[in-house]
């Protein structure tokens, strides 16, 4: 029975240096968890035995544990690298449709555009439910996939004037002329784009009147004049604020105009005729001299992929050239109620089971799940120093299991020279 006794010694000691020659082994596996060997005594189970002076049958190794503790996050500059701080997995898919979670983060590109792992897993995420990258269909996940088309153009459509006209000004002398600068008193220009993207310049030229307050706005798109509202007749009152509801603006401050120099309904690009809504409820006319305090409009061209943004919330922004961000998706992470009951599957991942409960999926950082990092990975959690020591533990373990081998040979071997 002591040779019994002993190879449990022996098997448990050798499951346990094998178990720690794994953690030193991936001691820089970005996201590997370490594991431990947890052991239990064995004691022969019948009617006939007494407990009071049972010896015991050895060891058995009752499992061995990962530790799901935080590893270090080490900065890459990669944005596709991502790290989980907290609780939580990345859900990846193979193309067999299999899910697998993991903590390891370094994620590439295939070739259709698909973000994946180095085993091939498809990161998954949220699908957003509009562009803004507020709102996810957090029901379903589906594959990140970057976009393989330029960013859509948009034609402007509105476009916000923040002016003050000064109300030292006198009306001029001469008829308008666009080419003669003494017939208005001062001009502005801004960039419109058409549905093509085409970029066109936008002039506004503004001309005092006779009447107290009031303004001529003459606009002109790439020299010609545009169809309505120009001239447009703006007013203020003795406050030096727009009068909403007086002249060509509505009871917003604002008016239409449209720019259709062929009367086709198109441009000479093909690209259908402007038509936008100026906002001038926030110009003035106050003592100061003329200024242009803020000109916006919210028309682009069509731009090229030119990088991905991913935020601590796991929302995956698309950056293009022509300034514009689309969201792509958030990130989805995965929780179990008892991580210790997943099946280590390699490739650094685990696979859901029925001890480990059932997938919960959820939005990082809400509940209990971590915050993303990206262009970050986590490192490993095996602490070197530790897994040394426990290596010689474990040497010095199967070293007395061994001993006790010897010592029961010894004993038979007497008994068997016993003459």
């Amino acid at each position: 029975m002591p040779f019994r006794t002993a190879l449990s010694g022996l098997d448990a000691a050798q499951t346990d240096l094998e178990v720690t020659g794994h953690n030193i082994a991936n001691a820089g596996t970005n996201g590997f968890k370490q594991s431990r060997a947890e052991f239990a005594d064995l004691y022969a189970n019948s009617i006939e035995d007494v407990s009071a002076t049972s010896a015991g049958r050895g060891v058995r190794v009752t499992r061995v544990a990962q530790q799901f503790t935080q590893g270090n996050v080490d900065f890459t500059g990669n944005n596709l690298d991502l790290a989980i701080n907290g609780e939580g997995f990345f859900v990846t898919k193979d193309d067999a449709g299999n899910t697998s979670y993991t903590r390891a983060g370094a994620y590439g590109v295939d070739r259709e555009g698909r973000v994946v792992n180095h085993a091939g897993g498809r990161l998954q995420v949220f699908e957003p439910i509009d562009d803004t990258g507020e709102r996810f269909n957090t029901g379903a996940t589906k594959d990140l996939v970057l976009p393989a088309v330029s960013g859509q153009p948009s034609a402007t459509s509105t476009l916000k004037a923040s002016l003050n006209l000064s109300s030292t000004e006198s009306e001029p002398t001469v008829p308008f002329d666009p080419t003669d600068a003494t017939s208005y008193n001062h001009s502005s220009s801004t960039t419109v784009y058409d549905s093509l993207g085409e970029a066109h310049t936008a002039t506004m030229y503004y001309r005092r009147t006779a009447n107290a307050g009031e303004w001529n706005v003459y606009t002109y798109v790439d020299g010609a004049q545009a169809n309505t509202n120009s001239p447009a007749t703006i007013t203020f009152d003795s406050n030096g604020a727009l009068k909403p509801g007086v002249g060509s603006v509505d009871a917003q401050g604002r008016m239409t105009l449209a720019y259709d120099p062929n009367g086709t309904g198109l441009l000479n690009n093909g690209a259908s005729s402007l038509n936008i809504e100026f906002d001038y409820s926030l110009t003035t006319q106050f003592g100061s001299d003329f200024a242009v305090n803020d000109m916006t409009q919210n028309g682009y061209t069509a731009g090229r992929l030119s990088g991905i943004d991913i935020d601590k919330g796991g929302v995956v922004f698309a950056r293009f050239t022509n300034g514009q961000a689309l969201a792509l998706g958030k990130v989805a992470l995965a929780r179990f109620n008892n991580n210790q009951g997943l099946r280590q599957q390699g490739d650094t991942s685990w696979a859901e089971t029925y001890t480990s409960g059932d997938v919960q999926l959820g939005e990082p950082g809400t509940s209990s799940l971590g915050l993303i990092q990206s262009g970050a990975l986590e490192n490993s959690n095996v602490d070197i120093a530790e897994q040394l020591v426990n290596l010689i533990t474990a040497q010095r373990n199967y070293q007395a299991n061994a001993q006790v081998i010897t010592t029961a040979d010894s004993i038979t071997q007497t008994i068997i020279n016993i003459r």
